[in-house]
């Protein structure tokens, strides 16, 4: 399906984005990935962004669409380039989203652009995270939960915010355990107690009060996943949609269960010797 061609302001910002003199691409990277895309450098400037900013906009002039610029975005950002450096790549992934929100795209953790509602304002994103934040602050939620206050995951409604901070609960146990399952399976793997150490505690487990405590937190953690980090997952943006007040329960619900991860006792490492 073809998209739509962008407006040369977005094509612009763009170029700008990615041609950063200090943080962006080099200019060996720009002629390195314009080759790859098969886009011509008309080589009018020497300008990292301005060259950027020729070849792309004379491909989607020849083209009628933007298709070749999505691919070249796509090609620059994909995770497995930049798996040495995170940082560079949440980093220019968020710049981009603002601008490509102005088009009706979004691109995602993976690498890949979609389609989402057009964002139609500067301040409309922006508003809404800073509302939110506000509001999370105010209920002292956990550094973690706030982190995912962004206005590229609040373009509509508080769907990716949601999503993203229900993801990072099962970050931080594989993060503190070594275990590389998911969802319930990661649960079980790190919390079952039942003829062994667990991999992660709430207390010593030698009450039935504290026992009931660890199996109720994973009954809360499995819930969570399959309440919402589950539905998000796979339900359309447009048809499953988190308003304010739910979206700060949830996120406090999820700011809870951070410290409780935080201090919770990493018996197996314990048992093992290991720090």
């Amino acid at each position: 399906m073809p998209v739509k061609t962008f407006d040369l302001a977005t094509l612009e910002s763009l170029s700008k984005i990615l041609g950063n003199t200090s943080s962006g691409l080099t200019g060996t990277e720009i002629t390195k990935f314009l080759s790859e895309s098969n886009i011509e450098d008309p080589g009018l400037n020497s300008t990292k962004w301005m060259r950027l900013y020729d070849s792309l906009s004379q491909k989607q002039q020849n083209d009628r669409c933007a298709n070749n610029v999505v691919s070249f975005i796509q090609h620059i950002m994909r995770p497995s380039r930049h798996f040495d450096n995170r940082e560079w790549f949440e980093n220019t992934r968020a710049k981009l989203n603002k601008v490509l929100s102005f088009e009706g795209l979004e691109l995602e953790e993976t690498g890949n652009i979609k389609q989402v509602l057009r964002t139609k304002t500067i301040s409309e994103s922006e508003a809404r995270a800073s509302k939110l934040k506000q509001n999370l602050l105010s209920r002292r939620v956990h550094k973690d939960v706030l982190y995912f206050c962004k206005s590229e995951l609040l373009v509509d409604n508080y769907f990716h915010a949601v999503f993203e901070a229900t993801k990072s609960i099962a970050e931080k146990i594989r993060s503190k355990t070594g275990l590389t399952s998911d969802g319930a399976v990661l649960v079980d793997d790190a919390f079952s107690f039942n003829n062994k150490i667990p991999h992660l505690a709430l207390s010593s487990l030698q009450t039935e009060s504290e026992k009931s405590e660890q199996k109720g937190f994973v009954n809360l953690l499995k819930g969570i996943f399959g309440t919402f980090r589950n539905t998000t997952a796979h339900a359309p943006k447009v048809t499953w949609i988190i308003e304010e007040l739910d979206a700060l329960d949830i996120l406090s619900t999820v700011s809870l269960i951070h410290r409780r991860l935080d201090g919770a006792i990493e018996a197996q490492k314990m048992y093992q010797g290991r720090p």
